[in-house]
């Protein structure tokens, strides 16, 4: 009868210790991995707090309401006596000039009505009186629309002037909210670019935290890689051989030789017998 027989071939022996030193790395690096203070690998430790510059710019931002100053300085130069403060004060010495010389000058034009009365013999005479009466009237209107037009001159110029100061402060209040605008957002960019910066450096600490953490792992990793290649190359097998069943001849033989052989000792020749005493 045919018999079946195993034969187990293994990889080398280098290779067996190759792969009992990576399987050593890898739970020398996973028992590191379970180890790992994850604390130091992420958290608020990583992440870029608001630059000076950004708090300059913060900070400056309270200031875009600081226009109310301009708004009541420009309110001072509104309503009916705002204009009083810009009156010029040689208005009234101009006028009261202006007046007695148009009074001297009135007072000129008396004569002529005189000389012509006294020409006529109408001299102190009711005609006289009217003439008198009419210039003395005209002259008084005169002398009243000249000094309203004085005063309507000032009060003009005052009112011109209290509205430009106005207009003035309206104009800086504008000018400092821009600036202060403009100076803030100026501040806001170049934080916002010195906060990147500073990102990217703690970026590149987290990157370099995490891979000094699992280097080991990775490197475990790479080495099992090419211990599975050299398995791939070398593998063990196992094989099975089918021995036949003997013959009919080995058989007999086999057969034969046994019975000679007991034979022989029951048998013993001549020669193999010891003689006793």
């Amino acid at each position: 009868m045919a018999e079946l027989q195993q034969t187990q071939i293994l990889p080398a022996d280098f290779i067996k210790a190759a792969g009992e030193t990576y399987l050593g790395d890898l739970s020398s690096a996973v028992g590191g991995i379970k180890g790992l203070d994850m604390s130091k690998l992420y958290g608020n430790q990583f992440v870029a707090g608001q630059s000076q510059l950004q708090g300059q710019a913060e900070g400056l931002a309270s200031g875009l309401g600081g226009y109310q100053p301009y708004l009541q300085a420009a309110g001072q130069n509104l309503g009916p006596t705002a204009y009083q403060q810009y009156m010029s004060p040689y208005q009234q010495d101009v006028m009261d000039t202006t007046l007695s010389q148009f009074d001297i000058q009135a007072q000129k034009g008396m004569q002529p009505l005189a000389d012509n009365a006294i020409r006529s013999g109408a001299f102190g005479g009711a005609r006289e009186g009217v003439q008198r009466a009419e210039y003395q009237s005209n002259s008084d209107m005169n002398r009243a629309a000249l000094q309203a037009n004085l005063l309507n001159q000032g009060y003009g110029q005052a009112q011109n002037m209290a509205q430009n100061q106005f207009a003035n402060q309206i104009n800086l209040g504008q000018q400092n909210q821009q600036m202060l605008g403009s100076q803030i957002a100026g501040l806001s960019t170049l934080g916002a670019q010195q906060q990147a910066q500073t990102q990217a450096g703690l970026t590149a600490n987290q990157q370099l935290a995490y891979q000094q953490g699992y280097q080991p792992l990775q490197a475990a990793n790479a080495y099992g890689a090419g211990v599975t290649g050299l398995i791939a190359g070398y593998p063990g097998r196992t094989e099975m051989q089918q021995t036949p069943s003997p013959t009919a001849l080995q058989t007999g033989l086999g057969a034969a030789s046994t019975l000679a052989g007991i034979y022989k000792a029951f048998n013993p020749s001549p020669g193999n017998i010891f003689k006793i005493g």
